[in-house]
C-alpha cells in the first residue's frame, strides 16, 4: 500500500565487528532495579513488582554524538544502564546505554500520579553504544564518568530483578521478541548534566559510549 507521506526509516543499530545492523523494534526500560538508586530517590528498596516504561526507538543516539540540551527542563539527569538486545531465540547481545531523564518533569508526573513519557521518551534521550553479540558476565562493572569524574559505579549482580527475570516477565506481558531492547535500570549516583558536559559510559567487556551535550 502507498503511504500518504514518506515512511520513516527503520532504526538500525551498529553491531560490533559486523557490517549488518540490529533492526530495533521496541525499547523497554526497567525502573527501580538497583536498591541503592531506589534509596537515593527516596523509595522503598524492598523487592516488589518490576516497573516498566518505554522509550520510542527514535530516541536512541549513537556513540560519539553531540546532543542538544533538551527543552522544557532545568534538571537533566544521567542514568547508566546495561541494555539487553533480543533476537529470535532469546537474548542476542548487550550494549551500554544512558536513560536520560528530565528529572523535574518526572517528579511533577509522580506527584500527580501521571505517566513518565515526557520525562523519559523525549528526543535523543537514549544514547547507546554498539551491540556486542553474546553474553555478559554477571559480575561485570557498570560505570559512568562526567567530564572524567566518576559518577556511577556498580556491578550487574546487584540488580534487584535479573536479566532472566526481566526477559521472562516482558515475554509474558508484552510479547517480547526479536529487535526489542531492554534498558535494565541504573545504580546510585544519578545526577545533573549541563551543556558542555561529556559523558563516558561502560560495562565491562562491551563497547563503550561517549556523548557530549551542547
Amino acid at each position: 500500500m502507498k503511504t500518504v507521506f514518506p515512511a520513516h526509516n527503520p532504526v538500525i543499530w551498529p553491531v560490533e565487528g559486523s557490517d549488518a545492523g540490529f533492526a530495533v523494534r521496541r525499547v523497554f526500560c526497567v525502573g527501580k532495579n538497583y536498591a541503592d538508586h531506589v534509596a537515593e530517590m527516596g523509595g522503598d528498596a524492598k523487592r516488589s513488582e518490576p516497573i516498566f516504561f518505554t522509550k520510542d526507538a527514535s530516541c536512541l543516539v549513537r556513540d560519539g554524538a553531540e546532543i542538544a540540551y533538551p527543552p522544557n527542563t532545568s534538571d537533566l539527569h544521567h542514568e547508566v544502564e546495561l541494555v539487553v538486545a533480543m533476537g529470535p531465540d532469546g537474548v542476542w547481545g548487550h550494549a551500554v546505554g544512558l536513560d536520560m531523564t528530565r528529572r523535574d518533569l518526572q517528579a511533577a508526573a509522580k506527584a500527580k500520579g501521571q505517566p513518565w513519557d515526557r520525562a523519559k521518551s523525549f528526543a535523543q534521550s537514549g544514547p547507546m553504544g554498539a551491540i556486542r553479540q553474546g553474553g555478559v558476565a554477571a559480575d561485570a562493572t557498570l560505570r559512568l564518568r562526567v567530564n572524567g569524574e566518576l559518577r556511577q559505579e556498580s556491578v550487574l549482580s546487584k540488580m534487584i530483578w535479573s536479566v532472566e527475570e526481566i526477559v521472562a516477565r516482558l515475554r509474558e506481558d508484552m510479547g517480547l521478541g526479536a529487535g526489542d531492547l531492554i534498558f535494565t535500570g541504573t545504580p546510585a549516583g544519578v545526577g545533573a548534566v549541563g551543556p558542555g558536559d561529556v559523558l563516558e559510559a561502560e560495562v565491562s567487556g562491551l563497547p563503550g559510549l561517549r556523548v557530549g551535550y551542547q
